[in-house]
């Protein structure tokens, strides 16, 4: 007999310190954060072995690292916080500081990394898009860990459907099977890396600056937007919304890389050099 749907009632927590234990009790290790610091440890080790390639220092890609960190924190709750619910956090602007409650927005993220990129390559006086290239490379394999966190968070889910694969969330207080949108932009920013990293080693680490960019905000903001129709408004107000804020803020990322794809083509970017 096959499955209707899916029963989905993992803990989120993959431990959690008694509260007993000295100093630190009840403190918890949850799927989502390690799986958040999984996608910088395995982004580190591939560019690693990109930088190596290119004959790039090391110590550059150390620094890279930091304002990326900072800056992709920064921008994703920044971005909860101002493009959904505004009114709440510019009330209470101390409450943004409490980034372990959650609220975390991929669109912030974006916008962050975008302006961290910019002040890195100003400093190492290096391409824009050189860097733009290499980072969105790591990003596409992060943000599939990223998802699979939500996964175990029972977060970020689609509309009810009949579907065999439909997931129960249980721990969301569902009883109905609903469309696991995390899974489904989990996969297909999977296969987003795996093109993009094939495509950088086809052209022995020497693609046409900002090509890799563009294919990166093309597919994966296109993928953002189609599963945004399926997915379940993260706020009240988005149920008034022909397009949701999570579509509207895709659009010119999805124009920006058919821009840069045109100028890459028209080749009046150069590739890269050692």
């Amino acid at each position: 007999m096959l499955l209707h749907y899916i029963v989905w009632n993992v803990r989120p927590e993959i431990f959690i310190l008694p509260e007993t234990f000295p100093l630190i009790g009840g403190f918890s290790v949850r799927w989502y954060g390690l799986l958040f610091a999984l996608g910088f440890v395995l982004g580190y080790l591939i560019l690693q072995k990109m930088f190596k390639k290119e004959g790039v220092p090391i110590k550059v890609l150390d620094d890279l690292a930091t304002y990326m960190l900072i800056f992709t924190i920064v921008g994703a709750r920044l971005g909860h916080c101002l493009f959904y619910e505004p009114d709440y956090y510019l009330a209470h602007p101390f409450e943004i500081l409490k980034i372990w409650e959650g609220g975390l927005a991929s669109h912030g993220a974006a916008v962050g990394i975008l302006i961290g990129l910019y002040f890195f390559s100003r400093h190492y006086h290096r391409s824009y898009f050189w860097v733009l290239d290499h980072v969105v490379l790591v990003t596409a394999l992060a943000g599939f860990l990223i998802r699979m966190g939500n996964l175990m968070n029972s977060e970020i889910y689609g509309d009810v459907t009949t579907l065999p694969w439909g997931f129960i969330f249980v721990r969301d207080g569902l009883t109905v099977a609903h469309h696991p949108t995390q899974i489904y932009e989990a996969l297909s920013y999977l296969l987003l890396f795996v093109f993009l990293y094939r495509y950088y080693w086809k052209h022995d680490g020497k693609p046409v600056e900002g090509r890799i960019f563009a294919y990166f905000l093309i597919v994966l903001w296109t993928v953002r937007f189609l599963i945004e129709f399926i997915k379940l408004p993260q706020v009240d107000f988005e149920s008034l919304m022909i397009l949701n804020m999570g579509q509207w803020l895709s659009i010119p990322l999805i124009i920006g890389g058919l821009v840069i794809l045109y100028i890459s083509g028209k080749k009046t970017i150069k590739p890269a050099t050692k």
